[in-house]
């Protein structure tokens, strides 16, 4: 697993966390240096639910973590964030925030909310005020492995068959594809048209994870995303579904998110 830091924003704005959370819980600076964030939220992308993070829930539950996972309708941009502030707005105390792919658009927006201090894209739209999902996606070429189909006459996108396995979870087993691609979750092309009003990154620290096997979202696009918002990144050689073909590493970075901390 290879870390990079893109620019010293990223850094800057962690010596501000500590000093946030701390006015948020009155805790001392050595039960902050112990565990800084207890309660992570994590928002699903496109054409899969929140059950893939299992083997993620698994592993940060058991080290002492708080995890809720958020069951995005993939309907509007609008109601995917009101799904994911009611969440955020349950937790006790502060929050690290995690969007994946069509997530990270999420979180973007939702991000905004008093209660998060730290944002984890894992393949996850980073956008700028203004900018689409659509928009960032095609801005460069895409893998002859990815597609979706036209949305259908109710206005839903799917992934097609006959490229799922390859293009969204490779290196996941034939038999897993197969049971995820019947059990889909298809979202709305108004999601990927709509501009984000906010950009929480810009003001809240961030992580970032970018797989280097991605069909689904070039990485090219990733890597531009998360330079330009200074992101700590960890790059792994996974497909789209990194956090199911390698939870152990997707923990790790989500941990060092509510460590404060590069790991």
């Amino acid at each position: 697993m290879k870390q990079k830091i893109y620019s010293c924003t990223g850094i800057l704005r962690l010596v501000t966390l500590a000093t946030v959370i701390f006015c948020m819980t009155g805790l001392p600076e050595n039960a902050l240096a112990q565990k800084i964030v207890n309660n992570i939220v994590i928002v699903h992308g496109a054409f899969a639910d929140a059950s893939g993070f299992e083997d993620v829930y698994k592993i940060l539950t058991k080290k002492g973590y708080h995890v809720s996972l958020v069951q995005n309708p993939c309907s509007s941009l609008e109601d995917d964030v009101a799904a994911t502030n009611e969440v955020i707005d349950r937790q006790d105390g502060p929050v690290i925030l995690v969007g994946h792919s069509w997530g990270g658009t999420v979180i973007t927006q939702a991000g905004v909310s008093s209660k998060v201090v730290g944002l984890v894209y894992i393949e996850g739209f980073m956008l700028e005020v203004g900018e689409t999902s659509a928009q960032l996606a095609g801005s460069e070429p895409p893998a002859k492995e990815a597609g979706a189909l036209m949305p259908d006459a109710n206005g839903w996108i799917y992934y097609p068959k006959e490229k799922y396995h390859m293009g969204f979870c490779a290196d996941l087993s034939k038999e897993k594809s197969d049971f995820m691609y019947d059990s889909q979750l298809p979202i709305t092309l108004k999601c990927f048209t709509a501009p984000v009003t906010e950009a929480a990154w810009k003001s809240k620290p961030s992580w970032a994870v970018v797989s280097t096997g991605d069909k689904s979202i070039n990485p090219v696009i990733l890597r531009k995303m998360y330079k330009r918002a200074g992101a700590v990144v960890t790059e792994i050689n996974a497909s789209h579904v990194v956090y199911m073909s390698q939870p152990k590493k997707i923990a790790d970075v989500i941990e060092a998110a509510a460590m404060g901390s590069v790991k």
